[in-house]
Protein backbone atom coordinates (compact mmCIF):
# COMPACT_ATOMS: atom_id res chain seq x y z
CA UNK A 1 0.00 0.00 0.00
CA UNK A 2 1.07 3.62 -0.50
CA UNK A 3 2.01 5.35 2.77
CA UNK A 4 2.24 9.15 2.75
CA UNK A 5 1.89 9.91 6.46
CA UNK A 6 3.73 8.69 9.56
CA UNK A 7 2.01 5.70 11.22
CA UNK A 8 2.08 6.65 14.89
CA UNK A 9 2.66 4.35 17.86
CA UNK A 10 -0.46 5.49 19.73
CA UNK A 11 -3.64 7.51 19.44
CA UNK A 12 -7.04 7.66 21.15
CA UNK A 13 -10.47 6.80 19.79
CA UNK A 14 -12.82 9.77 20.25
CA UNK A 15 -16.47 9.63 19.21
CA UNK A 16 -19.54 11.83 19.54
CA UNK A 17 -20.17 10.32 22.99
CA UNK A 18 -16.97 11.85 24.37
CA UNK A 19 -17.67 15.17 22.68
CA UNK A 20 -21.23 15.28 24.05
CA UNK A 21 -20.19 14.45 27.62
CA UNK A 22 -17.36 17.00 27.64
CA UNK A 23 -19.59 19.66 26.11
CA UNK A 24 -22.18 19.05 28.83
CA UNK A 25 -19.52 19.28 31.54
CA UNK A 26 -18.17 22.52 30.11
CA UNK A 27 -21.65 23.98 29.75
CA UNK A 28 -23.37 22.80 32.93
CA UNK A 29 -20.73 21.25 35.22
CA UNK A 30 -20.27 24.10 37.66
CA UNK A 31 -21.46 25.13 41.15
CA UNK A 32 -23.77 22.39 42.46
CA UNK A 33 -22.79 20.14 39.53
CA UNK A 34 -19.05 20.73 39.86
CA UNK A 35 -18.31 17.03 40.54
CA UNK A 36 -21.20 15.26 38.79
CA UNK A 37 -19.01 13.55 36.21
CA UNK A 38 -16.29 12.84 38.76
CA UNK A 39 -18.74 10.90 40.93
CA UNK A 40 -20.19 9.04 37.95
CA UNK A 41 -16.73 8.17 36.65
CA UNK A 42 -15.51 6.93 40.04
CA UNK A 43 -18.63 4.86 40.65
CA UNK A 44 -18.56 3.28 37.20
CA UNK A 45 -14.83 2.60 37.47
CA UNK A 46 -15.26 0.74 40.78
CA UNK A 47 -17.92 -1.43 39.16
CA UNK A 48 -15.76 -2.09 36.09
CA UNK A 49 -12.62 -3.08 38.05
CA UNK A 50 -14.50 -4.84 40.86
CA UNK A 51 -13.37 -2.78 43.85
CA UNK A 52 -15.07 -0.89 46.68
CA UNK A 53 -13.45 2.51 46.22
CA UNK A 54 -12.17 4.67 43.36
CA UNK A 55 -10.79 8.20 43.39
CA UNK A 56 -9.85 10.28 40.37
CA UNK A 57 -6.35 11.76 40.42
CA UNK A 58 -4.22 14.01 38.25
CA UNK A 59 -2.06 11.08 37.13
CA UNK A 60 -1.21 7.47 37.87
CA UNK A 61 2.04 8.72 39.36
CA UNK A 62 0.01 10.74 41.87
CA UNK A 63 -2.20 7.73 42.61
CA UNK A 64 0.85 5.56 43.32
CA UNK A 65 2.41 8.24 45.53
CA UNK A 66 -0.80 8.60 47.53
CA UNK A 67 -1.22 4.85 47.77
CA UNK A 68 2.31 4.34 49.08
CA UNK A 69 1.88 7.10 51.66
CA UNK A 70 -1.52 5.78 52.74
CA UNK A 71 0.16 2.43 53.39
CA UNK A 72 2.71 4.17 55.61
CA UNK A 73 5.69 3.72 53.29
CA UNK A 74 8.45 6.21 54.11
CA UNK A 75 12.06 6.91 55.03
CA UNK A 76 14.21 3.80 55.38
CA UNK A 77 11.70 1.46 53.76
CA UNK A 78 12.29 -0.56 50.61
CA UNK A 79 9.80 -1.30 47.84
CA UNK A 80 10.48 -4.00 45.25
CA UNK A 81 9.80 -2.66 41.74
CA UNK A 82 10.28 -4.43 38.39
CA UNK A 83 13.37 -3.33 36.49
CA UNK A 84 11.39 -2.62 33.31
CA UNK A 85 8.68 0.00 33.73
CA UNK A 86 8.14 3.69 33.11
CA UNK A 87 10.26 5.64 35.59
CA UNK A 88 7.15 6.86 37.45
CA UNK A 89 6.91 3.50 39.22
CA UNK A 90 10.24 4.09 40.94
CA UNK A 91 9.83 7.87 41.23
CA UNK A 92 6.65 7.49 43.28
CA UNK A 93 8.60 5.35 45.76
CA UNK A 94 11.39 7.95 46.00
CA UNK A 95 8.80 10.69 46.66
CA UNK A 96 8.01 9.00 49.99
CA UNK A 97 11.64 8.76 51.06
CA UNK A 98 11.71 5.00 50.50
CA UNK A 99 14.14 3.12 48.23
CA UNK A 100 13.07 1.27 45.07
CA UNK A 101 14.77 -2.12 44.75
CA UNK A 102 14.85 -3.28 41.15
CA UNK A 103 13.83 -6.83 40.34
CA UNK A 104 14.19 -8.92 37.18
CA UNK A 105 11.22 -9.72 34.94
CA UNK A 106 9.75 -12.93 33.53
CA UNK A 107 10.56 -14.07 30.01
CA UNK A 108 6.97 -14.37 28.82
CA UNK A 109 5.02 -11.57 30.46
CA UNK A 110 7.87 -9.06 30.96
CA UNK A 111 6.32 -8.50 34.39
CA UNK A 112 7.98 -8.90 37.78
CA UNK A 113 9.60 -12.28 38.46
CA UNK A 114 8.08 -13.49 41.73
CA UNK A 115 10.94 -15.83 42.64
CA UNK A 116 13.47 -13.10 42.01
CA UNK A 117 11.39 -10.72 44.11
CA UNK A 118 11.38 -13.12 47.06
CA UNK A 119 15.18 -13.31 46.99
CA UNK A 120 15.36 -9.51 47.39
CA UNK A 121 13.21 -9.22 50.52
CA UNK A 122 15.01 -7.79 53.57
CA UNK A 123 13.88 -6.56 56.96
CA UNK A 124 13.40 -3.15 55.35
CA UNK A 125 11.07 -4.38 52.61
CA UNK A 126 7.61 -3.00 53.22
CA UNK A 127 5.90 -3.36 49.84
CA UNK A 128 6.04 -4.80 46.36
CA UNK A 129 4.87 -2.93 43.27
CA UNK A 130 3.94 -5.21 40.36
CA UNK A 131 3.53 -3.42 37.02
CA UNK A 132 1.18 -4.82 34.38
CA UNK A 133 3.61 -3.90 31.63
CA UNK A 134 2.09 -2.82 28.31
CA UNK A 135 -1.27 -4.21 29.44
CA UNK A 136 -0.19 -7.77 30.32
CA UNK A 137 -1.11 -8.90 33.85
CA UNK A 138 1.61 -9.66 36.35
CA UNK A 139 1.28 -12.93 38.28
CA UNK A 140 -1.00 -11.48 40.94
CA UNK A 141 -2.08 -14.74 42.63
CA UNK A 142 1.55 -15.62 43.44
CA UNK A 143 2.42 -12.02 44.28
CA UNK A 144 -0.41 -11.89 46.82
CA UNK A 145 0.81 -15.17 48.38
CA UNK A 146 4.31 -13.74 48.62
CA UNK A 147 3.02 -10.54 50.20
CA UNK A 148 1.00 -12.47 52.77
CA UNK A 149 4.00 -14.66 53.64
CA UNK A 150 6.21 -11.64 54.37
CA UNK A 151 3.52 -9.20 55.53
CA UNK A 152 4.05 -6.78 52.64
CA UNK A 153 1.78 -4.20 51.10
CA UNK A 154 0.97 -4.65 47.41
CA UNK A 155 0.70 -1.47 45.35
CA UNK A 156 -0.35 -2.35 41.80
CA UNK A 157 0.92 -0.12 39.04
CA UNK A 158 -1.98 -0.92 36.73
CA UNK A 159 -1.38 2.20 34.64
CA UNK A 160 -1.63 0.62 31.17
CA UNK A 161 -3.89 -2.34 31.95
CA UNK A 162 -7.52 -1.22 32.18
CA UNK A 163 -9.60 -4.29 31.34
CA UNK A 164 -6.79 -6.85 31.66
CA UNK A 165 -7.49 -9.97 33.72
CA UNK A 166 -5.72 -12.81 35.49
CA UNK A 167 -7.35 -15.69 37.34
CA UNK A 168 -10.75 -14.26 36.45
CA UNK A 169 -10.18 -10.89 38.15
CA UNK A 170 -9.35 -7.48 36.72
CA UNK A 171 -5.92 -5.99 37.27
CA UNK A 172 -6.07 -3.37 40.02
CA UNK A 173 -8.45 -5.46 42.15
CA UNK A 174 -5.78 -7.56 43.89
CA UNK A 175 -3.50 -5.16 45.74
CA UNK A 176 -4.02 -3.08 48.86
CA UNK A 177 -4.13 -0.07 46.54
CA UNK A 178 -3.71 0.39 42.79
CA UNK A 179 -3.18 3.16 40.27
CA UNK A 180 -4.39 3.55 36.68
CA UNK A 181 -3.45 6.04 33.97
CA UNK A 182 -5.57 7.98 31.46
CA UNK A 183 -2.63 9.79 29.84
CA UNK A 184 -3.21 10.57 26.17
CA UNK A 185 -1.52 7.44 24.78
CA UNK A 186 -3.32 4.99 27.07
CA UNK A 187 -6.24 2.76 26.14
CA UNK A 188 -8.69 5.09 27.96
CA UNK A 189 -7.77 8.77 27.92
CA UNK A 190 -8.63 11.99 29.74
CA UNK A 191 -5.62 13.87 28.33
CA UNK A 192 -3.80 13.52 31.63
CA UNK A 193 -5.23 11.85 34.69
CA UNK A 194 -5.40 8.73 36.80
CA UNK A 195 -7.44 6.70 39.26
CA UNK A 196 -6.60 5.29 42.67
CA UNK A 197 -8.60 2.21 43.66
CA UNK A 198 -8.71 0.08 46.81
CA UNK A 199 -10.79 -2.45 48.71
CA UNK A 200 -9.31 -1.26 52.02
CA UNK A 201 -11.48 1.55 53.41
CA UNK A 202 -8.85 2.83 55.87
CA UNK A 203 -6.15 3.05 53.21
CA UNK A 204 -8.57 4.69 50.79
CA UNK A 205 -9.69 7.31 53.33
CA UNK A 206 -6.07 8.22 54.09
CA UNK A 207 -5.30 8.57 50.39
CA UNK A 208 -8.43 10.65 49.84
CA UNK A 209 -7.46 13.11 52.56
CA UNK A 210 -3.85 13.34 51.33
CA UNK A 211 -5.10 14.01 47.80
CA UNK A 212 -7.02 17.11 48.89
CA UNK A 213 -4.45 19.11 50.87
CA UNK A 214 -4.85 16.93 53.98
CA UNK A 215 -8.29 18.34 54.67
CA UNK A 216 -10.63 17.02 57.34
CA UNK A 217 -13.67 15.52 55.50
CA UNK A 218 -15.92 16.64 58.38
CA UNK A 219 -14.66 20.21 58.23
CA UNK A 220 -14.17 21.00 54.53
CA UNK A 221 -11.93 24.06 54.85
CA UNK A 222 -9.75 22.73 57.67
CA UNK A 223 -6.50 20.95 56.86
CA UNK A 224 -5.22 18.54 59.52
CA UNK A 225 -2.04 17.36 57.78
CA UNK A 226 0.26 18.29 54.91
CA UNK A 227 -1.36 17.02 51.74
CA UNK A 228 -1.17 17.26 47.98
CA UNK A 229 -3.21 18.53 45.05
CA UNK A 230 -3.75 15.40 43.01
CA UNK A 231 -7.28 16.07 41.77
CA UNK A 232 -8.96 15.61 38.39
CA UNK A 233 -11.34 18.14 36.87
CA UNK A 234 -15.00 17.45 36.13
CA UNK A 235 -14.33 18.06 32.43
CA UNK A 236 -11.63 15.37 32.34
CA UNK A 237 -13.92 12.99 34.21
CA UNK A 238 -16.62 13.52 31.58
CA UNK A 239 -14.19 12.40 28.89
CA UNK A 240 -13.08 9.47 31.05
CA UNK A 241 -16.64 8.32 31.70
CA UNK A 242 -17.44 8.27 28.00
CA UNK A 243 -14.26 6.29 27.32
CA UNK A 244 -15.06 3.85 30.12
CA UNK A 245 -18.50 3.19 28.66
CA UNK A 246 -16.67 2.07 25.48
CA UNK A 247 -13.99 0.07 27.34
CA UNK A 248 -14.87 -3.36 25.96
CA UNK A 249 -14.85 -2.01 22.40
CA UNK A 250 -11.46 -0.37 22.94
CA UNK A 251 -9.94 -3.46 24.55
CA UNK A 252 -11.18 -5.71 21.76
CA UNK A 253 -9.61 -3.43 19.16
CA UNK A 254 -6.23 -3.53 20.93
CA UNK A 255 -6.41 -7.32 21.12
CA UNK A 256 -7.29 -7.48 17.44
CA UNK A 257 -4.29 -5.34 16.49
CA UNK A 258 -1.94 -7.60 18.44
CA UNK A 259 -3.48 -10.72 16.92
CA UNK A 260 -2.92 -9.46 13.38
CA UNK A 261 0.70 -8.55 14.12
CA UNK A 262 1.31 -12.01 15.58
CA UNK A 263 -0.23 -13.73 12.57
CA UNK A 264 1.78 -11.59 10.17
CA UNK A 265 5.10 -12.10 11.95
CA UNK A 266 4.77 -15.69 13.19
CA UNK A 267 7.15 -17.05 10.55
CA UNK A 268 9.78 -14.34 10.94
CA UNK A 269 12.67 -15.98 12.86
CA UNK A 270 14.25 -12.67 13.84
CA UNK A 271 11.45 -11.37 16.06
CA UNK A 272 9.14 -12.40 18.89
CA UNK A 273 5.80 -10.60 19.28
CA UNK A 274 4.31 -10.11 22.73
CA UNK A 275 1.59 -12.65 23.43
CA UNK A 276 -0.94 -13.63 26.04
CA UNK A 277 0.09 -16.16 28.69
CA UNK A 278 -2.25 -18.93 29.97
CA UNK A 279 -4.82 -17.75 32.51
CA UNK A 280 -4.44 -14.12 31.43
CA UNK A 281 -6.35 -11.65 29.34
CA UNK A 282 -3.92 -9.02 28.11
CA UNK A 283 -5.23 -5.80 26.62
CA UNK A 284 -2.03 -5.43 24.55
CA UNK A 285 -1.97 -1.68 25.14
CA UNK A 286 1.26 -1.59 23.13
CA UNK A 287 2.12 -4.49 20.86
CA UNK A 288 5.79 -5.09 21.60
CA UNK A 289 8.47 -6.87 19.64
CA UNK A 290 11.74 -8.42 20.74
CA UNK A 291 14.43 -8.19 18.05
CA UNK A 292 16.07 -11.53 18.78
CA UNK A 293 19.83 -11.53 19.19
CA UNK A 294 20.19 -7.82 18.51
CA UNK A 295 21.98 -5.05 20.35
CA UNK A 296 20.87 -1.55 21.28
CA UNK A 297 22.76 -0.13 18.30
CA UNK A 298 21.07 -2.57 15.91
CA UNK A 299 17.68 -1.67 17.41
CA UNK A 300 18.40 2.01 16.86
CA UNK A 301 19.35 1.28 13.26
CA UNK A 302 16.14 -0.67 12.60
CA UNK A 303 13.99 2.00 14.25
CA UNK A 304 15.65 4.64 12.08
CA UNK A 305 14.97 2.68 8.91
CA UNK A 306 11.35 2.14 9.97
CA UNK A 307 11.00 5.90 10.50
CA UNK A 308 12.38 6.52 7.00
CA UNK A 309 9.56 4.30 5.76
CA UNK A 310 6.99 6.29 7.81
CA UNK A 311 6.64 3.75 10.62
CA UNK A 312 6.92 5.26 14.09
CA UNK A 313 8.21 3.02 16.89
CA UNK A 314 9.60 3.55 20.33
CA UNK A 315 12.08 1.59 22.44
CA UNK A 316 10.84 -0.54 25.30
CA UNK A 317 11.53 1.17 28.64
CA UNK A 318 15.17 1.19 29.71
CA UNK A 319 16.15 -0.79 32.81
CA UNK A 320 15.57 1.66 35.63
CA UNK A 321 18.79 0.77 37.43
CA UNK A 322 20.67 2.05 34.36
CA UNK A 323 19.23 5.55 34.67
CA UNK A 324 21.56 8.27 36.01
CA UNK A 325 19.44 9.22 39.03
CA UNK A 326 19.66 5.64 40.29
CA UNK A 327 23.07 4.79 38.72
CA UNK A 328 23.41 1.26 39.99
CA UNK A 329 23.46 -1.69 37.62
CA UNK A 330 21.43 -4.62 38.91
CA UNK A 331 21.93 -8.27 38.06
CA UNK A 332 18.70 -8.57 36.12
CA UNK A 333 19.66 -10.25 32.83
CA UNK A 334 16.19 -10.71 31.34
CA UNK A 335 15.27 -7.08 31.95
CA UNK A 336 18.53 -5.81 30.47
CA UNK A 337 18.11 -7.94 27.37
CA UNK A 338 14.50 -6.85 26.83
CA UNK A 339 15.37 -3.23 27.58
CA UNK A 340 18.17 -3.23 25.02
CA UNK A 341 16.63 -4.99 22.03
CA UNK A 342 12.83 -4.57 22.12
CA UNK A 343 10.45 -2.02 20.60
CA UNK A 344 6.80 -0.94 20.70
CA UNK A 345 4.98 -1.08 17.38
CA UNK A 346 2.23 1.26 16.18
CA UNK A 347 -0.77 0.27 18.31
CA UNK A 348 -3.29 3.12 18.10
CA UNK A 349 -6.99 2.27 18.07
CA UNK A 350 -7.50 3.71 14.62
CA UNK A 351 -4.86 1.65 12.81
CA UNK A 352 -6.20 0.01 9.67
CA UNK A 353 -5.47 -3.60 8.80
CA UNK A 354 -3.61 -2.33 5.75
CA UNK A 355 -1.33 -0.23 7.97
CA UNK A 356 -0.65 -3.19 10.28
CA UNK A 357 0.23 -5.32 7.26
CA UNK A 358 2.54 -2.61 5.90
CA UNK A 359 4.35 -2.32 9.26
CA UNK A 360 4.70 -6.10 9.44
CA UNK A 361 6.05 -6.41 5.89
CA UNK A 362 8.54 -3.60 6.53
CA UNK A 363 9.82 -5.29 9.71
CA UNK A 364 10.24 -8.62 7.91
CA UNK A 365 12.18 -6.88 5.13
CA UNK A 366 14.47 -4.91 7.46
CA UNK A 367 15.18 -7.82 9.77
CA UNK A 368 16.21 -9.88 6.78
CA UNK A 369 18.85 -7.37 5.69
Amino acid sequence: MAINKLILTAGPSITSKEIDYVTDAVTHGWNEKWNEYIVRFETSFSEFIGVKHSMTTSSCTGALHLGLMACGIGNGDEVIVPEISWVASASSVVYTGAKPVFCDIEEGSWCIDVKAAESMITNRTKAIMPVHLYGHPANMPDIMKLAKKYNLYVIEDAAPSIGAEIAGKRTGSFGHVSGFSFQGAKILVTGEGGMLVSNDTDIFNKAQSLSDHGRDPDSPLSAVSIGYKYKMSNIQAALGLAQLERANELVNRKRGINSRYRDNLKDCPSVRVSEELPGCKSIHWMTSLELLGNSTSRRTEIMGKLKERLVDTRPVFSPMSSLPMFSRISDNPVAYRIGENSINLPSGHNLTDEQIDYVSETIIYLCGQ
